[in-house]
């Protein structure tokens, strides 16, 4: 097989993926008001997470706890391929984010992210006779966000960007560089607002000394 050949399928293959993430969106948004079993179930649609769902329970409320500890993702949502973003427990995605998981996309637990928030990890050449429109290469960095975060409504978090755990990202904050734990950033570009003083931190610092 050529080379020519293997790029063709490989570019296949990834429009076969882009096209099986758009329609598992489009599920979650045609559920309207889903039980949380089935919020769940379509997000794992999404996320291509196939491990096994616990047995319903007779009791609504009991079923619903359930999940209490999955993340919580409202639709509409936009995501290229969703096999590449890892959602810790108790994160909210709220509606309208937008994740362009070209590179792996990570939110660590109980980070809460505000509507209109767009995650971008593919990124293109700068140079414009190397980028060619929609025939040059896509490339891209990963996009980290710790623990404890939380991102305003309408952050833009760009490529290769990491938010330390417990931070505090401003609305509309454009993010271009990383940001420490347990501080606040805002702007375009993002810039340090403020520490965050929380007893968080310490126990964060002593957990460093130890090891």
């Amino acid at each position: 097989m050529t080379i020519s050949e293997n790029k063709e399928r490989m570019l296949q293959e990834l429009i076969r993926e882009r096209e099986r993430c758009r329609d598992a969106c489009q599920r979650l948004l045609d559920a309207r008001e889903p039980s949380r079993r089935r919020q769940v179930e379509l997000w794992r649609d999404i996320n291509g997470d196939s491990s096994p769902m616990p047995s319903p329970l007779p009791d609504p409320e009991e079923d619903t706890a359930l999940f209490e500890d999955d993340p919580r993702v409202d639709a509409p949502i936009h995501i290229d391929y969703g096999t590449n973003i890892r959602l810790g427990s108790n994160v909210q995605l709220n509606y309208n984010c937008t994740i362009i998981d070209t590179c792996l996309v990570s939110i660590g637990s109980r980070t809460l992210v505000a509507p209109n928030v767009s995650f971008y990890s593919g990124t293109h050449p700068l140079d414009p006779q190397l980028r060619n429109g929609t025939r040059g290469p896509e490339t891209g960095k990963e996009i980290h966000v710790g623990e404890d975060c939380w991102i305003g409504g309408g952050a833009i978090i760009l490529p290769g960007v990491t938010i330390g755990r417990g931070s505090t990202v401003g609305a509309g904050s454009v993010v271009t560089k990383d940001v420490p734990p347990f501080h606040v950033v805002a702007g375009n570009p993002a810039r340090i607002i403020r520490k965050i003083e929380t007893t968080m931190s310490k126990e964060l610092s002593e957990s460093d000394r130890k090891d």
